[in-house]
């Protein structure tokens, strides 16, 4: 059963034992955001900079994800030009030139 089910379920219980849904709505929705601002305090994120710091946090992200995608773009790239380099090398020794280049 996910939350929100648990909720509705809850909310549904105790307006059967006689609260009213306008005040369950609204203790649900208080104790939301006291949670919300619980689990902001704990991560560090309570004070009038903190939005900056999450849009710090999501440009440090995004370079990072870009700077793996040029690595790994750049690493295919040198990995395939190896494999042409053998490539040829095999093809050289193979068909016999190798008294060309040796010349």
């Amino acid at each position: 059963m996910n939350e929100a089910a648990m909720l509705t379920g809850l909310i549904a219980q105790a307006a059967g034992k006689g609260a009213d849904l306008v005040t369950l709505r609204a203790l649900v929705e208080e104790a939301s955001e006291v949670g919300a601002a619980r689990a902001l305090a704990r991560v560090g994120l309570t004070d009038a900079k903190a939005a900056h710091d999450v849009g710090e946090l999501r440009a440090l992200l995004g370079a990072w994800r870009e700077a793996k995608k040029s690595a790994r773009t750049a690493l295919v790239g040198w990995l395939v030009r190896l494999m042409l380099a053998g490539l040829v090398m095999g093809l050289v020794v193979t068909v016999g030139l190798k008294g060309v280049f040796a010349e």
